[in-house]
């Protein structure tokens, strides 16, 4: 999604400098397929363990510890905010959309519905995901299971 949104992001530049005429419908595309690959991706990135953490203690203490922390934080904030996040996306964000059949306000724009289902998809991937990751470190904690749980704290 990130490479044709790049090449729509150049083709629209060419074609607006070089004939002078732009849709914004291009311009939509561009912005609908980047939420759609940060929304979507965040599933993936969790499950590769690349994702974004507040570094105060997880990086000094033991993996033991390590795997306790992930599993408090699956437990009490990344399930009740992907759970809270879908319900609330599908009932007061698609839903209504849909309902209306929304479309951009900008002339020659895209539909707006089609993306707005990205939203709950998006956190609901991740909530199964949420899962996998909790039963994977449950099972790593009680020696059931190997899991590849290094952590790199990023060069600053």
């Amino acid at each position: 999604m990130i490479l044709v949104s790049c090449f729509v992001s150049a083709s629209n530049a060419m074609v607006r400098y070089g004939f002078n005429w732009s849709s914004n419908a291009f311009l939509e595309m561009q912005w609908q397929l980047f939420a759609a690959a940060v929304m979507l991706g965040a599933s993936y990135t969790f499950q590769r363990n690349e994702h974004v953490r507040v570094d105060l203690i997880y990086g000094h203490v033991s993996e033991r510890k390590q795997m306790m922390i992930d599993i408090f934080g699956i437990i009490f904030f990344l399930f009740p905010a992907c759970i809270l996040f879908t319900w609330l996306s599908w009932e007061a964000l698609f839903l209504p959309s849909l309902a209306r059949w929304e479309g951009s306000g900008n002339s020659g724009g895209l539909p707006l519905w089609p993306i707005k289902i990205i939203v709950p998809v998006g956190f609901a991937l991740l909530t199964l995901q949420g899962v996998s990751e909790l039963i994977k470190r449950i099972a790593h904690l009680f020696g059931k299971a190997e899991l590849d749980s290094r952590y790199e704290r990023p060069v600053q």
